[in-house]
């Protein structure tokens, strides 16, 4: 059936020219958007102009951080335009269309980068970014994910020397049990060396350090003073009473403590500023005993001093390529003052062994403080040489 109201032949072409100025419209607008599109261009951004030959600029200076650079396409084909350092590629934005501008904001650490300019063939730009003060603070702070090696390799030293602390314990506890004077006196040190070893972190655990380890001198009846308990008490008996007897209940419980000290390290979470701020401290108490009144009943304070400095050095040193990364000299001060301190206790040893601590001259006690003081002071550069407070 025929339409009641055809369209004249002059409204046809109307429909028709209105429709097809409305797609050239879009397509223009289409054009005019893609051409101006990109991501929204922030103050200040650094402007490259890549072409068919080159990048202008070519060569860039910029201040470390996370700089924003306007590219703009000159040339008559897509492109892309990367920073690489060496064959790695930094960062870069592809398929770049002729005359469109992009933005990019990589972040970026000092050194010298080169950029692409165009095509594959072209020269290469060359991007330096200069150190700040905020680039060098986050350049010497390690992320924390590069402490959990070293603070694991730590649990499992700690756990170690606990665990022989324990063994070593529980053999002076028989050796005494037996009547056995000088096998005690073997097992006593023995024991002496991991407990040594462990120093660094005993203020952490004050209340087992107080039974196992307190000094005569700073009790009120000395070494008739009933807290006077621990490995001293013990030390006092077999070498100054030259007898194993009533030790037996105080052997009992410093191996007891012994295994509580283990259970313990199980469980103890070490901070990465510990590390070395333990080592550091240790150290300087070492340096400050050295210096005031001394008693010593087993005369094997050198021997007890030299596992001092194992457990000072094990602990710090775990963060040295960090801190020699961000600071070499600070490194190289400790690792000095270790290895100092190292040779002041071995030459004053007579074949393999330490003297007696009643014989050593005045001179090598100092010169034994010194040297610990010397560790205390270098091993207290290394937090703040890596940014940790």
């Amino acid at each position: 059936m025929a339409d009641r109201n055809p369209m004249s032949r002059g409204t046809a072409i109307l429909a028709l020219s209105a429709a097809t100025f409305l797609v050239v419209a879009g397509g223009l607008a289409l054009w005019l958007a893609t051409r101006h599109a990109g991501e929204p261009v922030t103050e200040g951004a650094i402007r490259v102009t890549v072409n068919d030959r080159t990048c202008d600029p070519a060569d860039l200076t910029v201040p470390a951080g996370q700089p924003t650079f306007l590219i703009h396409n000159g040339s008559n084909r897509t492109l892309e335009w990367e920073i690489l350092d060496g064959v790695m590629v930094v960062a870069e934005r592809e398929n770049i269309v002729p005359g469109l501008d992009t933005t990019l904001s990589p972040r970026l650490k000092p050194g010298t980068y080169e950029i692409t300019c165009g095509l594959l063939t072209n020269p290469r730009g060359t991007l330096t970014v200069t150190a700040t003060a905020e680039s060098e603070a986050a350049r010497v702070k390690p992320e924390l994910r590069e402490f959990i090696g070293p603070l694991s390799e730590y649990r499992v030293y700690l756990s170690r020397r606990s665990s022989e602390l324990v063994e070593t314990t529980e053999a002076l506890h028989d050796r005494i049990a037996a009547g056995d004077l000088e096998g005690a006196k073997e097992a006593w040190l023995a024991a002496r060396q991991p407990w040594s070893q462990m120093a660094p972190i005993w203020p952490r655990i004050g209340d087992l350090t107080q039974r196992m380890d307190p000094l005569a001198a700073y009790l009120e009846q000395r070494e008739e003073d009933p807290a006077f308990t621990g490995f001293h008490r013990i030390e006092y008996g077999l070498w100054e009473k030259g007898s194993t007897e009533g030790l037996q209940p105080l052997a009992q419980t410093l191996a007891t403590d012994a295994e509580t000290l283990k259970q313990r390290i199980r469980e103890m979470q070490v901070a990465p500023e510990e590390l070395a701020a333990n080592a550091s401290a240790l150290a300087g108490r070492v340096a400050d005993q050295l210096q005031g009144d001394h008693v010593s009943y087993a005369g094997a304070d050198l021997a007890e001093y030299a596992a001092d400095l194992d457990g000072a050095a094990k602990s710090a040193l775990l963060i040295d390529p960090l801190v020699k990364d961000a600071d070499a000299k600070v490194s190289e001060g400790l690792n000095a003052a270790l290895t100092d301190a190292r040779a002041a206790l071995d030459g004053l040893k007579q074949g393999e062994a330490f003297p007696s601590w009643a014989d050593l001259a005045e001179a090598d006690r100092q010169k034994i403080g010194d040297a610990f003081r010397k560790v205390a002071d270098a091993a207290a550069a290394y937090n703040p040489a890596i940014g940790l407070e």
